[in-house]
């Protein structure tokens, strides 16, 4: 028996008062919207989840964007993938009626550690979830361009700033460009982009990704 999709549909209650019948709207659960909030509240990539959730980078891409439904098959390999339950999945994010007064410090050298063959990361701000945005600081491991075997691309926006030594900022569809200490870059996380250090000791940089 082939997968049945998760149809998600708006749906209208018509209500009964003294006064008359009105009608009252129940919002519909976003899907897509809630997996995304779940990713980045664990602080993955598109890629990463991927990995782990046996899912394309393309299929789960769609699913957050709402642009297809997940088939069953698809939502147990997010909720195994991701370590929730589908209840999780299901519930609609609490909405803000003002200031939440979250906080989080991070102290100096005790962010979470992500290596990577090229990168070394450190999350920051790791204990709040469903952030607006993702901040991280990176020890630039990479000399040359081809150590990457393809492109880093990501859903958002992304902000660099670099904090120690020098490097090549490679963009898809840029000339790469040197930045030194001090210097900024804003750019499209969906172009592809990569980070070579040439300063005599790895270039470190702060991340922030919306």
């Amino acid at each position: 028996m082939p997968d049945e999709p998760y149809f998600i549909r708006e749906e209208k209650l018509e209500v009964s008062r003294s006064q008359g019948n009105a009608e009252a709207a129940v919002e519909p659960l976003q899907l897509g919207k809630r997996v995304r909030e779940i990713r980045l509240g664990q602080n993955l990539t598109l890629e990463e989840a991927s990995k782990r959730t046996g899912l394309a980078r393309s299929t789960l891409s769609k699913i957050e964007n709402e642009q297809i439904s997940p088939t069953f098959s698809a939502v147990s390999k997010l909720v195994k993938g991701l370590g929730i339950d589908i209840p999780q999945l299901f519930t609609q994010p609490k909405q803000s009626n003002g200031a939440s007064g979250r906080r989080d410090i991070t102290r100096s050298g005790e962010g979470t550690p992500h290596p990577t063959p090229t990168y070394e990361h450190e999350l920051l701000a790791t204990q709040l979830t469903n952030k607006r945005m993702v901040p991280f600081k990176t020890v630039v491991h990479a000399r040359a361009f081809d150590e990457y075997p393809e492109w880093v691309r990501h859903d958002g926006e992304e902000f660099l700033y670099v904090l120690k030594g020098s490097l090549l900022f490679y963009t898809e569809f840029y000339e790469p460009i040197e930045l030194f200490a001090g210097d900024s870059a804003y750019y499209d996380c969906e172009m592809g982009h990569a980070l070579v250090s040439t300063s005599e000791e790895d270039a470190e940089v702060l991340w922030v990704t919306a």
